[in-house]
């Protein structure tokens, strides 16, 4: 019998609901903050622009972007009560929207940078989030995720199990898998990098 994908949203934006006030306390948004240097450090490297956060979370990234004052910042999560933490946490000229990825409630050729960190693996139409993603990018937007792997053995184990799992997980790829994801929905890879043995962040060209 086939999975109905929306049940994984549906699982993700409750958890989260769950979670949002202490989220940057618990494991998972400790294991979460471990990869923050490194994908800000690579967001530094562009020009800056407008940049839209997929999966914003508290707004903890988002945060050390507007010390900066590179970027034009905007935030979208699935949970409402994720984006009440970030509306708190950040100052008012962020703009932020609750929403599904799948479904990026901004207009075509929007976004200089789309930034997803560690969100990735929740979506179980990946394929759809990418071509979304490409469809708010300017020409020759960049696209950063940072995402949570495994090596593939245990990588093997853990998408054996996210599916009986109520958490919203959908799926833990490698790096060669998410290059491949990219490839297919025109993007063009060109940085990878990895942040430990349990994450890496990859930035693409639309």
């Amino acid at each position: 019998m086939p999975y109905n994908k929306d049940v994984f949203k549906e699982n993700s934006r409750k958890n989260f609901n769950k979670q949002a006030e202490y989220y940057d306390q618990s494991s998972d948004g400790r294991f979460v903050s471990k990869m923050y240097d490194k994908v800000v450090e690579m967001l530094n490297e562009f020009g800056g622009g407008i940049l839209l956060e997929a999966g914003c979370g508290t707004g903890n990234i988002l945060s050390r972007l507007y010390e900066n004052k590179k970027f034009q910042l905007c935030g979208l999560d699935i949970s409402d009560k994720m984006i009440q933490v970030a509306r708190r946490n950040l100052p008012e000229d962020v703009l932020l929207k609750v929403g599904d990825v799948e479904f990026i409630p901004w207009p075509d050729n929007c976004f200089d940078i789309v930034l997803c960190n560690a969100s990735f693996h929740h979506y179980p139409n990946p394929e759809k989030v990418l071509l979304e993603m490409k469809r708010v990018l300017k020409p020759a937007g960049k696209l950063v995720i940072g995402d949570p792997t495994a090596p593939p053995l245990i990588r093997q184990v853990l998408n054996s199990m996210l599916h009986i799992c109520n958490n919203g997980d959908y799926r833990i790829y490698s790096p060669k898998e998410m290059k491949k994801l990219l490839e297919t929905c025109g993007f063009k890879p060109f940085k990878f990098r990895k942040i430990n043995y349990k994450s890496f962040v990859i930035s693409a060209s639309a």
